[in-house]
Order: C-alpha cells, then sequence, then structure tokens
C-alpha cells in the first residue's frame, strides 16, 4: 500500500545541518526532472517579479528568498519539513516505533518541486505551487504529469493506493493500468480545514494498522472501525474507487 499526500503551503527547516543531497531521496529515476525544476524556480525567484511570477503575496518574501537558497540551507527531513492542519492530525511524533516505520515506507508527499518523496528524505523549505505557471516549465502540475508514473507505478506494486492528495495535486498522477483498479481517493464532505484534518487521520489510522489490507473494500472496511465511511466502484475504467470519510 501506498498512501498520497499533499504538501502544506507552511513548511519548516532546520537552522543547521548540511545541504540536501537529491541522489539519497527515494525514486532515483526524478532526479533530472527535479533539477530541472529547481533551476526554473530558483531564477524565477531572483527576478524582481518573483511575487508576481510566483502568484504570492508581498508577506510570503523570505519563503520566496528560500527558493535561492535550495542547494545550500541545511537539508530537513520531509516529514519535518512539511506542517499544517493535515500533518498535525497525522502526528508522526507521537507514533509508535512501528507505525512510524510504516509511514515512512507507505506515506508519499506528491510535491510541485521535487515530484514525489517519502518522510525520510532530507529536503530543504521551499515555495512553489503545482498550479504556478512556471518559466520554463509551465504548471507543475502538467510537468510531473509527464514524470511521475513510471516512478509512483513501480512503487505502488501490486498494492492499494490510497488518494489523499486535493486540488492541483491530483493530475501529477493519475494511476492506470492494473494500478488504477487498485486506486482509491478519500473524499471528505466539508469545508477544507477539516477535509485536511481528515485526511490526516485517515493516514495516521493507517500506518497504525498491524496488517495492511490487499484491496480497496479492505480498505474501507478497516477504516469502518474508526470512521464513518462509504465506498463506491468506480463508474468507468481507469477512474478511482471514491471513499467518503467523516470523523466519528
Amino acid at each position: 500500500m501506498i498512501v498520497l499526500l499533499p504538501p502544506s503551503e507552511s513548511k519548516s527547516n532546520r537552522l543547521r545541518g548540511r545541504p540536501a543531497d537529491p541522489t539519497t531521496w527515494s525514486f532515483p529515476d526524478l532526479i533530472a526532472a527535479r533539477a530541472e525544476v529547481a533551476a526554473a524556480l530558483a531564477a524565477a525567484s531572483a527576478r524582481p517579479d518573483a511575487l508576481e511570477v510566483l502568484g504570492v503575496s508581498a508577506g510570503l518574501a523570505d519563503e520566496v528568498a528560500r527558493n535561492l537558497l535550495l542547494d545550500s540551507a541545511p537539508a530537513t527531513p520531509a516529514a519535518e519539513v512539511y506542517t499544517g492542519v493535515l500533518y498535525d492530525a497525522l502526528g508522526l511524533a507521537t507514533l509508535d516505533a512501528a507505525s512510524l516505520r510504516r509511514a515512512r515506507r507507505m506515506l508519499v508527499v506528491v510535491s510541485a518541486l521535487h515530484g514525489a518523496v517519502r518522510l525520510g528524505d532530507r529536503i530543504t523549505a521551499y515555495r512553489l505551487s503545482a498550479g504556478t505557471d512556471l518559466p520554463g516549465i509551465g504548471r507543475p502540475e502538467t510537468w510531473w504529469g509527464r514524470h511521475l508514473s513510471p516512478a509512483l507505478t513501480a512503487h505502488a506494486g501490486a498494492g492499494v493506493v490510497v488518494d489523499c492528495r486535493s486540488g492541483s495535486y491530483l493530475p501529477m498522477w493519475r494511476p492506470s493500468g492494473a494500478v488504477a483498479t487498485r486506486w482509491v481517493q478519500v473524499r471528505v464532505p466539508g469545508a477544507s480545514h477539516m477535509a485536511k484534518h481528515t485526511r490526516g487521520l485517515v493516514a495516521r489510522a493507517l500506518v497504525q494498522l498491524p496488517s495492511t489490507p490487499r484491496t480497496v473494500p479492505a480498505t474501507a472496511t478497516a477504516l469502518a472501525e474508526t470512521f464513518e465511511v462509504s465506498l463506491r466502484e468506480p463508474d468507468r475504467l481507469g477512474r478511482p474507487w471514491v471513499l467518503e470519510v467523516t470523523s466519528t
């Protein structure tokens, strides 16, 4: 099983340590594509109109400035870089040792800058959204849609793909073929804040399971012990199962 998570808009970075080494990250087939996006982001962030290009307000100028330090800022595990509502609900720091090992293996963050990383990969904080029109690259959601499929398809193997992404991160990888038959999107009724919180709780519940479900219906059954769930089969080939989840 793999669980796909979105990145957070807010990010944190350690103040000391060695810089990131992309050759050590998960999914090494993405090294060249990552380097192209990083170079384009650094160039855009150095422009006088960087804030306008990246679609952010003046209050986020310091975060944009961090894009110029991707090669020199202290590397920080992705588990610490990504913060916010979903990651607070995931609560990695409070997981037992076995659940944390499963989290590091199962959870994949789909990133506009890096494509995909796992929680142990030592990255740096950055500012880039998947829907940004990045000069030289275009929209990362489209760019990664051309690059992510081989790596994530191989990583999914014969397991269930639990998709907790939302918005512009969905087009970055849409499972196809046999993997699509095991692809389930988690949808949460209600406001965005509650949806993020519940998706974090779903990811936490999955990594706490001592035995990994082998099918989408078995995944829904396992989550039904903690949440109110409703599972719908795909309406056509290549579409995901839909699991509506509500916290009890």
